[in-house]
């Protein structure tokens, strides 16, 4: 180890599996540290100031400047990754590999979707609906004002389950891929999809190129995620042939071509039905049911959707790092 670290490269291939594998375990124990600035705020930055002054003109000129928008933004945080990370590993070896740990680790959420979750569920176990909301509202677009306990706990569920891929597998997938750069441009095209990916007038075009390569770049990522959410359900006692069934039957009716593969895992896991009726702005809006109703979804599925998802995480860290052995020693 000392000999690699003396002529330390982040993309070395058996240190780049040791420091996914910590990062990992980095984010698994402390999440994102509040008093650290995180990388995707930068990135979120840039994106809303290219947004102020390009979102202008006809239909055709808001989608080429969304385009653009979408090439800067994720060449530029692929490539300025990569360069920072060089230049500290030439500066220092420790240096370099503390810094790609941090820009990692950050790279995924696990921590933060369960303190997410398991905050809206300990409100509810208390009886503190009205908190309750107000907290689920800071992590759903859906009006939350009105809903029951139940309604609640299917809202924190949906998000703990369809952002398993957002902020568990993909991050992972892409590190597998092609180290910290590829992992902090994957965060490029998860954050434009987040804040300009919208099918609404202001968004519909200039969010248009933003919207499309999050749904490419999540494509296979979604849908190993589906496979390893059923091997886990299984590890767990829970009902994997159920998860299996509402995968075939659900996941293609989700109005995202990706997240219905991670809720209907889940939802057929557990034996409940997410989807449904919410409230967007005093509009009513129905999303196509996922799973079947065997048990009454109440607060007590949140937890258990945490622990799906940490035992998801792992197992498809443990594939991911065994692939990428194999192929280093056969290919390298």
């Amino acid at each position: 180890m000392a000999a690699l670290l003396a002529r330390f490269d982040f993309s070395a291939p058996f240190l780049a599996l040791w420091l996914i594998f910590w990062a990992f375990v980095l984010d698994r124990l402390v999440g994102d540290p509040r008093k650290l600035p995180h990388p995707v705020t930068f990135i979120g930055v840039f994106i809303a100031w290219f947004e102020s002054l390009g979102n202008r003109g006809g239909a055709l000129q808001r989608k080429l400047k969304g385009t653009i928008l979408v090439i800067v933004t994720v060449s530029g945080t692929y490539f300025l990754t990569w360069g920072v990370l060089a230049l500290l590993a030439r500066l220092s070896p420790w240096l370099g590999l503390l810094a790609s740990l941090w820009l990692l680790s950050a790279a995924f959420a696990s921590k933060s979707l369960a303190r997410a979750g398991m905050e809206i569920y300990r409100l509810l176990q208390a009886g503190d609906l009205a908190s309750a909301r107000r907290k689920l509202a800071w992590i759903v677009g859906r009006d939350t004002a009105e809903l029951e306990s139940g309604e609640v706990a299917r809202g924190a569920v949906e998000t703990v389950a369809e952002n398993i891929v957002d902020g568990v597998t993909s991050p992972l997938f892409y590190a597998l891929i092609g180290g910290v750069p590829l992992a902090m441009a994957y965060k490029a095209v998860n954050t434009l999809d987040s804040m300009v990916g919208y099918r609404n007038e202001r968004y519909q075009d200039f969010g248009w190129a933003g919207a499309r390569l999050d749904d490419v770049a999540n494509f296979i990522p979604a849908r190993l995620t589906a496979l390893v959410l059923t091997l886990a359900a299984g590890m767990r006692g829970l009902d994997w042939r159920g998860a299996l069934k509402a995968i075939r039957r659900d996941a293609s009716k989700h109005p995202s071509p990706n997240s219905g593969y991670a809720e209907s895992a889940v939802a057929g896991a557990m034996g409940i039905r997410l989807g449904g009726w919410n409230s967007y702005g005093g509009v009513k809006s129905f999303r196509a049911y996922m799973g079947e109703e065997k048990e009454k979804l109440d607060p007590g599925h949140i937890p258990r959707t945490v622990k799906l998802m940490f035992l998801a995480g792992w197992l498809f860290l443990a594939a991911g790092l065994a692939a990428k052995a194999w192929a280093i020693l056969i290919f390298r």
